[in-house]
């Protein structure tokens, strides 16, 4: 199966999208009612680290879509998709607000591999939009192969020195 078809499949059938994200959150509940006060312990550690990298990364690559769309495509803010823009969102906050009540994220393993994945994200967006703005493009004669690499280097220094700033 390709992935257009898969994307194909999951347009005509939106129930697939919308059980998705509303059992994450149920199955987080689930799990909180068994372990009772035992969530920072395995295997519930694991299994809520299962569940948050599940509802994170459409979560946080819908919140990224949003702002691409916005921000570089000039979207309009009725032109938003329920299923793709607005319920992942939904799902990942209510998820982790969910798994927050029984365990401290700091006892899931790979909680800070999320935060990581927000960051460089959001410094992707902001370099994107920097140079957007600024015209960079249009007004250096320098081969894209170089350029990416300016910006894969820049990338890696905004890592490395927010990492230094955080710990």
């Amino acid at each position: 199966m390709t992935i257009q078809a898969l994307v194909d499949l999951l347009s005509e059938h939106p129930i697939y999208i919308t059980a998705y994200f509303l059992a994450l959150p149920a199955l987080a509940w689930a799990i909180n009612w068994i372990s009772m006060e035992q969530g920072h312990i395995s295997p519930w550690n694991y299994l809520y680290s299962a569940i948050i990298f599940a509802t994170c990364i459409p979560g946080i690559f819908s919140i990224a879509l949003s702002i691409y769309m916005f921000l570089f495509q000039r979207g309009n803010i009725l032109n938003t998709n329920i299923l793709t823009q607005i319920l992942p969102v939904f799902s990942m906050f209510l998820t982790i607000a969910t798994i927050r009540r029984n365990v401290a994220l700091e006892h899931i393993p790979g909680s800070e591999r999320i935060s990581n994945l927000v960051l460089l994200i959001c410094s992707v967006l902001l370099l994107m939009y920097i140079i957007d703005r600024t015209h960079i493009i249009a007004w250096v004669s320098i081969p894209v192969g170089y350029f990416l690499l300016i910006l894969i280097a820049l990338l890696l220094v905004v890592r490395f020195t927010l990492k230094k700033i955080m710990a």
